[in-house]
């Protein structure tokens, strides 16, 4: 064992962020897009090297307890530390090329290192202040991200629109907060766990969880909390839309985990308030449900994504609907696969996100039919993004086939067949709207006016990246998977 120096990850991507902000104030030279791009991603690659390198050595497997119990470091936020710097890894390649000629440009990328420092945090949350305050540092520059281009009303838009659902989401939050305060007196998670059994403020403590409930559901656009997705994902530079849609979706579920298996005891809770397990079964089927009718029935690829990422939630939401009392090797299982889910998630969503930033960057357009005969043009790109189409589907072209069949394994072995059973359905149904990308660019003819100025060789590395992370996490899935159900297992026994 690693003796670990405290929140390692995250230091180096707040550090980086500050780096970034020193280089714009030493050298404010607007064209130093490449050594910006250049040092964010020596940033994050040394934030994910680190997670690995302690999750390798053993760290992990003991809680480091820092700031009075305020944050610990453990496997599962090391865990998201890695999955968190890998998607913000790609996001910043990916940026070279998309806002080469912006102003600000040292603002971009420290606000998309210092959103990423805020989401590992939020991994290593381990009292409900602490969980506010690294959800609002990765909140705060979200916001500002979304609307990043000034001079395009759509991204203006959205920032608006996701900046005052977001304002209201932490309030919510943050009444919960107080509510479960107000029962049990604390706000460290071990803590509030000592006061739920016997609880004589049963009430007051069961709304306090459903408010809390409602907060991460924001966060990871989960249905009824998901309307702010599809608005700022379409609105927000592409790029931007695939670290929400990734990163940002990765943390919400991180410090979800760890608030309702620590604070939350499901048998003490279910006693004196209210049975989470349930309210997670019904939020999984009605945002898997929900998410993929919508994208079935869009006309643009990146709303399309957009839909299908709340679907997504769906899927991932099983590892909480389906523990139970009492199992601890089969809750350490089922919550292994959705973290390990969220891992491939990361690479092949922010791929296929990237992908429409490279459509948009040829200025290809939005809708199914422009991207007609793309491949063409980019067969090598349009390769990957068939890797990301099918791996989202469950096609065992990627690790999302392993990925979503050891969720689904997971969900019965729980004894929630009816609800894997569910989630198969939905799955197939994908099926559908995502091979209408692959039939696009690879079968139908291309327009005579289809051209493709220049390559843009960030962008092109950061897809084929993905797309390579992808195939790969098929070929070596075990090793992930059992870090994953490791971590999950550290997280139940501490």
């Amino acid at each position: 064992m690693v003796e670990l120096p405290p929140l390692t990850p995250q230091l180096l991507l707040g550090l980086t962020a500050i780096v970034l902000f020193g280089i714009d104030i030493v050298a404010p030279d607007a064209r130093k897009n490449g050594l910006l791009a250049s040092v964010s991603a020596i940033g994050t690659v040394a934030a994910a090297a680190t997670a690995v390198w302690f999750l390798a050595a053993g760290s992990g497997d003991y809680r480091f307890v820092q700031f009075d119990g305020a944050l610990v470091v453990d496997a599962l936020s090391l865990f998201f530390a890695f999955v968190v710097a890998s998607v913000a890894t790609l996001v910043v390649i990916a940026s070279y090329d998309y806002i080469e000629g912006e102003e600000h440009v040292s603002e971009y990328y420290s606000l998309v290192l210092l959103a990423a420092t805020g989401m590992s945090l939020m991994a290593a949350a381990n009292s409900l202040v602490t969980v506010f305050i690294a959800l609002e540092l990765a909140s705060l520059p979200s916001y500002a991200l979304v609307s990043f281009l000034k001079t395009d009303r759509g991204s203006v838009e959205a920032g608006l629109k996701y900046f005052l659902i977001g304002a209201l989401s932490s309030a919510v939050m943050a009444y919960g907060i107080s509510l479960v305060y107000a029962a049990t007196g604390t706000l460290l998670l071990d803590d509030i766990a000592a006061e739920v059994a016997g609880n004589q403020f049963g009430g007051v403590l069961g709304l306090g969880i459903l408010l809390l409930a409602g907060g991460f559901a924001f966060k990871t656009a989960s249905v009824p909390f998901h309307f702010w997705a599809p608005e700022a994902y379409e609105g927000a530079p592409a790029p931007i839309s695939a670290f929400l849609s990734s990163a940002s979706k990765a943390a919400g579920f991180a410090v979800a985990f760890r608030v309702f298996t620590t604070a939350f005891p499901l048998d003490a809770v279910a006693a004196v308030a209210i049975d989470w397990s349930l309210l997670f079964a019904v939020l999984a089927v009605v945002t898997m449900t929900l998410g993929n009718f919508a994208a079935a029935t869009q006309n643009e690829v990146k709303r399309m994504l957009a839909y299908s990422s709340i679907g997504q939630a769906g899927y991932v939401l099983m590892g909480l609907a389906a523990l139970q009392s009492g199992a601890a090797e089969a809750n350490a299982f089922v919550l292994g696969a959705s973290m390990t889910h969220l891992l491939v998630y990361g690479f092949m969503n922010t791929g296929a996100f990237l992908f429409v930033a490279l459509a948009e960057y040829w200025d290809v357009g939005r809708t199914f039919e422009d991207y007609n005969g793309l491949a063409t043009r980019a067969p090598v790109a349009c390769v990957a993004m068939t890797v990301f189409m099918f791996s989202l589907a469950g096609l065992p072209v990627g690790g999302g086939f392993l990925s979503k069949y050891l969720l689904f394994a997971g969900t019965v072995q729980a004894g929630f067949a009816w609800l894997a059973a569910i989630a198969a359905i939905n799955s197939a149904l994908s099926l559908y709207y995502y091979s209408r990308v692959v039939k696009a660019i690879w079968i139908e003819d291309p327009s005579d006016d289809l051209s493709l100025a220049g390559t843009p060789t960030g962008l092109y590395t950061a897809v084929v990246a993905a797309a390579v992370a992808t195939v790969v996490l098929l070929v070596a899935f075990d090793p992930v998977a059992q870090t994953a159900v490791h971590a999950a297992d550290v997280l139940f026994a501490l």
